[in-house]
């Protein structure tokens, strides 16, 4: 059986390793002394994942009849937007 090993050191790495930040990087980057924050981050921020919709779709459960679902899925994928597309106009007929 193996022996879990308690005291694993971090890897080691490299400085010179990290991109060189240019001055446009600097002016932007927010400034910390310790956990003091001396200057906060300006301009824009890179953010991760999708940017937010002004009308936001809501999740909601269905019950439809299996025939139904059988046609709609026959289209291949997208059939849950096809119903989205469906129920919108026959709202607005």
């Amino acid at each position: 059986m193996s022996e879990n090993v308690k005291d694993t050191k971090a890897p080691w790495v490299d400085p010179d390793d990290a991109p060189e930040w240019s001055d446009e990087v600097f002016e932007r980057a927010e400034i910390k002394d310790g956990n003091r924050q001396v200057r906060a981050a300006t301009g824009t921020l890179t953010k991760r994942g999708r940017p937010k919709l002004e009308t936001p779709k809501k999740q909601v459960t269905l019950r439809l009849d299996q025939t139904v679902i059988d046609k709609l899925r026959e289209g291949g994928p997208g059939w849950q937007s096809r119903i989205n597309e469906i129920l919108k106009k026959a709202v607005d007929a």
